[in-house]
């Protein structure tokens, strides 16, 4: 079944963009993720031109990550308080984010940013979730870490508040300013940040493990939303079909994901989470360095 996309300006396979968003909302609900940082190389990798798959993708986030909040706040899993702080700095970081988009943009290195970010952030970040997911696993990590709270540096900071649902007391900054660092990577790179976030939340901040997805999850819908806008206004590189066939698979995918995530071991899927995420580094790797079949190619303005 071939599809038009006007903003990329190519036709596509309908059926398997469909699959592609079901598949990303499975990760979004189980995981905590948009599913972004797996759908936007999908894309570029299908023959969509970067910037239309990172814009594109965060929209499809937002249909991904409703769903994924909905499932979660029936199990009372969601910190609205702590989200609700993220959300504010992920605003904040999604205009910094736009403005950086629209300066490489113009430089014509867009697509080597966008390719570049994703082999260093899910590189690294994958590698420290498969090391400690195999200590885990070979039960080498001590009791120590199961009592792991917040960061030093965030005990530190001024202005505690009381955020009951995660049983903190800590400077409102600290989720803040993860919050601004998520928005300019969700504009950048189309994701919704929580490979970056539930890691955050986890070790920097010290939030309890049983509401870190869903409030993740939380965050990622209201800043994608706002990064949604802000790429439809400045970059115009949204393509409304392509987002309408991820989010027909996504939204589905998202239930399912989220009951997956109550019967099956943290440890094991975090495991999953960082051999998926190693996988999609390592083909990003290789882009930087294969020569296009079509050198010069025309993007949409």
């Amino acid at each position: 079944m071939d599809v038009y996309l006007p903003i990329a300006n190519l036709s596509v396979n309908g059926l398997w963009i469909v699959a592609l968003g079901a598949l990303t909302g499975v990760l979004s609900g189980l995981f905590g993720v948009g599913g972004g940082f797996l759908t936007t190389p999908l894309l570029i990798f299908y023959g969509i031109p970067p910037t239309v798959a990172a814009a594109s993708a965060s929209t499809q986030v937002t249909g991904a990550s409703v769903s994924g909040v909905v499932a979660h706040s029936k199990r009372k899993g969601v910190d609205y308080r702590m989200g609700t702080v993220m959300v504010a700095g992920g605003v904040i970081g999604a205009g910094i984010g736009a403005l950086l988009f629209r300066f490489f943009r113009s430089i014509g290195q867009i697509d080597v940013v966008i390719n570049a970010l994703y082999v260093v952030l899910l590189g690294s970040i994958g590698l420290l979730m498969a090391k400690e997911s195999v200590q885990v696993l070979r039960g080498t990590v001590g009791k120590q870490a199961a009592r792991r709270r917040h960061h030093p540096l965030v005990a530190n900071l001024p202005w505690r508040w009381r955020f009951y649902g995660s049983g903190l007391y800590i400077s409102p900054l600290a989720p803040a300013l993860v919050g601004v660092v998520v928005g300019i990577l969700t504009m950048l790179m189309g994701v919704g940040g929580g490979f970056i976030l539930v890691p955050a939340m986890l070790y920097i901040l010290g939030m309890s493990a049983n509401v870190v997805v869903g409030t993740s999850l939380y965050n990622i819908l209201f800043v994608t939303i706002a990064t949604t806008i802000m790429h439809s206004v400045t970059t115009r590189a949204v393509d409304i079909v392509l987002v309408a066939l991820l989010l027909i698979g996504s939204v589905t995918g998202a239930q399912f994901g989220s009951q997956l995530a109550v019967r099956a071991k943290p440890e094991i899927l975090r495991l999953v989470l960082a051999a998926i995420v190693l996988l999609i580094a390592f083909r990003m790797l290789l882009g930087l360095f294969y020569q296009p079949d079509e050198i010069y190619t025309v993007y949409p303005l």
